[in-house]
């Protein structure tokens, strides 16, 4: 009889059959001489010749059975025995986990750093632009510059062929002499009067004193004295006209001037050093003063950037702080700035703060118009709680953390989150620092069940 345990250890089972097959090669081998004797006894009794019949002994018998009952034996103790230990075992262990608490993995909550990055969207704009408008009529004589052009403060970028303009110098010149001479004739005529005057002051004081010693009437020292009064008027009229004068040549100066710094803005010139973006003319285009724009000119050497930050963040942003700038086109390259001032005041319509931040761009990669990540570094005096996303327990009564306690129980406790990085949360109330929180709970994890925490490490330690 064969005996097997199919779950047993392989090693047992390998003795235990070959224990089997040996016994039953012998089993095979004493029925085959048994046979052999069967057959010659049959063919000596058919010979007439008296057969020899082999018998084995009781001894050999008992023990051929004895090593057949060890044999059997040997086979059990090798494959049975370590079976049903190996079954006890398990069974063991079955038992101790279905009697064991449930594993939860846990973290110690903690507070997130002091700094935080804020990002936004912004755009780039350069930190001076200019339009650039004809102030002279007249027609494009030349033009020195284009779109793309890096100009300096002062140089030329287009000529103005202007020749009304010309005209009206040569007449306000023209004018002005005019004004000269009418002035150097007034003021001739003031020194002639002044020589009159100093005439009649003399004769009247001569008279006067003919008219004391009775040399002469009372009446011709009277008309003599009327006449050195008639002569000062002369004089304060003629100061008066050489006045008029002196103002009508100022009024002409100042027309030339006028005129002349107006024939200067036939040389249009860059008024800083920058980057033509706009160019309207070209040459012969006919330009009106005050309406024609020809170029625009931007300062790229430092960028602006304007972002708009929401209003619970807006207390945390202040000048001098610094900041990151990332572009789409030039991806894993930053660029750092600083704010350089705020509005300090909310837009109510949005209820954002106006940010301005300064940027050097010195190699000119970066363009005005283009649009930017803004990542500011805040200070906050409260930093938030930090946990992992997959802490939190969404349910109808609110946003909720199982806490686990000292004895082992959870607690779902509601919290406030702030903000949501995606892989971790902000939390503002609800939980303190090192409490201990379930990463990622089951649907096991209820409000008093007792739990065995591990301890797990968080990417944000």
């Amino acid at each position: 009889m064969r005996y097997s345990e199919p779950d047993g250890p392989p090693s047992s089972m390998k003795i235990a059959e070959s224990v089997e097959e040996k016994l039953r090669r012998e089993n095979e081998e004493l029925r085959r001489q048994l046979q052999e004797l069967r057959a010659e006894s049959h063919r000596g009794c058919h010979a007439g010749a008296p057969a020899r019949v082999w018998h084995p002994s009781a001894k050999t018998v008992w023990a051929i059975c004895l090593a057949a009952a060890l044999l059997i034996v040997f086979a059990f103790l090798a494959g049975y025995l370590p079976r049903e230990k190996q079954r006890t075992l398990i069974t063991g262990e079955a038992h101790q986990q279905a009697q064991a608490l449930p594993r939860a993995e846990v973290i110690q909550v903690r507070r997130s750093s002091s700094k935080s990055g804020l990002e936004l969207p912004g755009n780039i704009q350069a930190i001076t632009e200019a339009p650039i408008l004809a102030r002279a009529d007249g027609y494009i004589q030349r033009r020195l510059a284009d779109i793309g052009d890096r100009v300096h403060a002062g140089q030329l970028l287009a000529e103005i062929e202007a020749p009304e303009l010309d005209e009206q110098v040569h007449q306000s010149k023209a004018a002005l002499q005019q004004a000269q001479a009418a002035l150097d004739q007034a003021i001739a005529n003031l020194d002639q009067g002044k020589s009159d005057l100093e005439l009649a002051r003399v004769t009247a004081k001569r008279w006067a004193n003919l008219v004391t010693s009775g040399s002469v009437s009372e009446q011709e020292n009277d008309q003599f004295q009327a006449q050195y009064r008639s002569k000062i008027a002369n004089v304060h009229a003629l100061e008066q006209a050489v006045a008029v004068q002196r103002n009508g040549v100022a009024s002409a100066q100042a027309n030339l001037a006028r005129l002349e710094q107006m024939q200067s803005y036939r040389m249009v010139k860059a008024p800083f050093d920058g980057v033509v973006t706009v160019r309207n003319i070209d040459t012969g285009a006919l330009v009106n003063a005050g309406s024609t724009l020809m170029f625009r000119i931007a300062q790229t050497a430092t960028l602006r950037t304007y972002v708009n930050v929401p209003q619970e963040y807006a207390d945390s942003i202040h000048p001098g702080e610094p900041a990151t700038l990332a572009v789409s086109n030039l991806p894993g390259k930053n660029f750092t700035g600083f704010v350089a001032r705020t509005a300090n005041a909310l837009d109510p319509a949005s209820r954002t703060l106006l940010v301005e931040v300064h940027v050097p761009n010195g190699a000119g990669t970066l363009l005005p118009g283009m649009y930017a990540q803004v990542t500011l570094t805040q200070s906050r005096s409260d930093p938030p709680f930090v946990i992992p996303s997959d802490a939190l327990v969404v349910r109808s009564d609110g946003s909720q953390v199982a806490v686990v306690r000292p004895d082992h129980r959870v607690h779902l406790q509601k919290i406030e989150v702030s903000r949501d990085y995606g892989d971790h949360l902000d939390v503002t109330s609800g939980i303190h620092e090192g409490d201990t929180v379930i990463v990622n709970p089951s649907d096991a994890i209820r409000e008093g069940a007792e739990v065995d925490p591990v301890f797990v490490s968080s990417s944000h330690d």
